[in-house]
């Protein structure tokens, strides 16, 4: 870049913050756009750095750049006695709000509790304290009509319904385990960083449609593990990374590192994490059926009902694996494969928001029989609250035996005892162990829970349409492509990312300034808050 230009770009940047600082009024617009150097005069600037700001500047100018990474700290933990779920934070409304919410793969919308909730829980026996979403007190929300296209786009591929009366896009739904939420759209503002290169995180923010629960039943209604809402990472446009990726914010692939022992936690990304380990598998394609005009019917375990006079269909929105057998100590177990056929109501569905496995009964009966003829002489066998049990006084490593889901494609998942037993305390000095499959009160379908999911890397490859996984100790740092070339990434900790440059603004119209200067005449040396 010229003088000339850089010239041009400063006194355009200066003319224009002192126009909008002017003329702002009551208007809402804050403070002045200033410039500051990227990298500091007094300090050494390795030519990568600057190579890697170049890159993004000329991948935006180009239109091809796919958005960053955003990275999301996890809390919680896959076991029962414990917590039983997985949750991160996310900032919403202006000014942002913090909201805790459960990962959830097995739903797509995110929600969060309303302030005008008369029967959402007050407290959490996780001990954090809950919050509410007020839509009155953000500037930026905007609700969702009926007649609004969002509105009926969102009828298309997941639970929507009119509030006549107020004319509000709302949704009414159920999870598989009978509790529910029903409440009403909106739309406001997600924040975010945004990991562009290596070496430059933004200060970023989005406009995303959510939902604000005015009421919860079943187990979402009780306060023993209450969080301010779920927030779903499923396949349908209304899904978090789907609106996301589809405005090329973020990649069209997200990943997770759920950590097993200790007090848990572990890594979630909107982006791929890479292991030479990993291996895929082909993901059932999203399957409908149509169901009477009233739109009611019994459920199917995991998915969501549309309710709409004129849209009724059911829809199967989850990652759905073709399994194809067990093998329990190498041996394949005596199951038909057309229990794991896939259909409408049938399949083999990834869901962190389960914390154990469930398994078809035809499948069920001969794992658990496998498992009692490996241990018959190591083990003692107890029926505790109607689960298969039993009393060990030594490793479970030692005696249990490795078991492998093998899926299409090749891909197998290997599992320890650790990944199917769940430890539940002592009986007459002995250590009892339970098996943490139980048995799918819906007869077609499998789930795959956070006890089969933790000590692994998983990728949900949306854009190939694919899941891979891999064993890998979480504790640890990832890496994560920054490119769909793969040719680029970066090492993240679990909570943390490595970076030395960051961009901020103070209101949306700056922001829009700032990219036009940026886009047209900006020198790699400078940036601006």
């Amino acid at each position: 870049m010229t003088a000339a230009l850089v010239a041009i770009a400063v006194a355009f940047a200066i003319a224009a913050a002192t126009f909008l600082s002017t003329v702002r009024g009551g208007a809402g617009i804050e403070g002045v756009l200033t410039l500051h150097r990227a990298f500091p005069i007094d300090e050494e600037v390795e030519l990568h750095v600057i190579k890697a700001r170049d890159r993004a500047r000329h991948a935006r100018i180009l239109q091809s750049f796919s958005g960053g990474i955003v990275d999301f700290q996890v809390v919680g933990s896959f076991d029962p006695y414990v917590v039983g779920l997985y949750f991160t934070k996310v900032r919403l409304g202006t000014p942002p709000r913090d909201f805790n919410v459960q990962i959830d793969t097995g739903s797509d919308i995110l929600w969060v509790a309303c302030s005008s909730c008369t029967d959402c829980p007050q407290n959490s026996g996780l001990g954090i304290p809950l919050n509410f979403f007020d839509p009155g007190a953000s500037s930026t929300v905007s609700s969702i009509s009926c007649s609004d296209n969002i509105c009926a786009s969102i009828v298309q591929t997941a639970a929507a319904e009119c509030f006549g009366e107020s004319n509000q896009c709302g949704y009414s739904f159920q999870y598989a385990d009978q509790s529910g939420t029903a409440g009403f759209y909106v739309s406001d503002i997600l924040y975010f960083d945004s990991i562009l290169t290596t070496s430059l995180v933004v200060n970023s923010s989005a406009p995303i449609v959510f939902g604000c629960s005015t009421s919860l039943f079943g187990d979402l209604a009780k306060s023993t593990k209450a969080l301010d809402g779920i927030f779903g990472f499923g396949r349908q446009d209304i899904s978090v990374i789907s609106q996301l990726s589809s405005h090329k914010i973020t990649p069209n692939v997200f990943s997770h590192c759920l950590k097993g022992d200790g007090n848990g936690g572990g890594i979630f990304a909107l982006g791929e994490i890479l292991d030479p380990r990993i291996v895929y598998t082909p993901l059932v394609p999203s399957q409908y059926s149509l169901v009477d005009n009233l739109g009611i019917t019994n459920m199917i375990e995991g998915s969501l009902l549309c309710i709409h006079a004129d849209k009724p269909l059911w829809f199967r929105p989850h990652y759905n694996l073709y399994l194809q057998s067990i093998s329990v100590n190498g041996e394949l177990l005596p199951i038909d494969p057309t229990v794991f056929a896939t259909s409408v109501n049938q399949g083999t569905i990834v869901d962190s928001g389960t914390t154990l496995v469930y398994l078809v009964e035809a499948a069920y009966e001969p794992f658990i029989a496998a498992i009692a003829a490996a241990v018959s002489t190591s083990a003692s066998s107890i029926i505790s609250n109607g689960n298969q049990c039993y009393l060990v006084s030594t490793s479970v490593a030692e005696i249990f035996p490795p078991v492998s889901f093998n899926f299409a494609g090749g891909a197998s998942m290997y599992l320890k005892p650790i990944d199917y037993l769940v430890r539940s305390g002592f009986v007459d000095g002995a250590s009892m162990w339970c098996v943490g499959f139980l048995k799918a009160s819906n007869q077609g379908t499998t789930i795959l829970g956070d006890l089969v999911l933790k000590d692994k890397i998983f990728v949900y490859d949306l854009a190939q349409q694919r899941l891979g996984w891999a064993d890998y100790d979480c504790s640890l740092s990832v890496n994560v492509s920054l490119t769909p070339s793969k040719d680029e990434f970066m090492n993240a900790g679990q909570l943390s990312v490595s970076s030395s440059s960051f961009l901020s603004t103070s209101t949306a119209a700056l922001y829009i300034l700032v990219v036009i200067l940026v886009n047209h005449f900006s020198s790699p040396f400078f940036y601006f808050t």
